[in-house]
């Protein structure tokens, strides 16, 4: 099963956004919220860097094959004398868009040291299974589906 066929890409502009970060040395856009995506057996993990967001302010909602992470990282003092404030402040979120062969209803979260990972089974349904076949001549025998 292909991991391709799991989680769709959200973001149209990425790849013309790590073109123009190599041609001319800085990120048109920042990304928010990194993310690593792998399969290993019957479960698929997502990983978002998040770090130094207010963890009240993490929320995830799911609605059909549609996983929104919402995070938000207090502003800065206003008083502050600041020499850099290059990270992202506010509230953000990202969309996740996922393949109907994951289980969104058994979807497990947890945030620790600033990532949040995201723990999704693959459903019953799109794991290989055997069919019985039965032979004209009663005999019945396991085949792979």
């Amino acid at each position: 099963m292909e991991v391709a066929t799991m989680l769709m890409r959200t973001d149209p502009f990425r790849d013309l956004d790590r073109l123009t970060q190599q041609m001319f040395g800085t990120s048109a856009r920042p990304a928010v919220m990194p993310m690593d995506a792998w399969r290993e057996g019957d479960d698929f993990y997502v990983e978002l860097d998040l770090p130094g967001i207010d963890p009240q302010t993490l929320d995830l909602d799911i609605e059909r094959n549609v996983v929104t992470v919402k995070a938000a990282r207090p502003q800065l003092d206003p008083d502050r004398s600041m020499f850099a404030a290059e990270r992202t402040r506010g509230v953000f979120s990202r969309q996740l868009f996922l393949g109907e062969n994951l289980d969104t209803d058994a979807i497990r979260a947890d945030y620790r040291d600033g990532v949040l990972r995201l723990v999704i089974p693959v459903a019953e349904k799109a794991k290989p299974r055997k069919i019985e076949v039965v032979h004209h001549n009663g005999e019945h025998q396991a085949v792979n589906a």
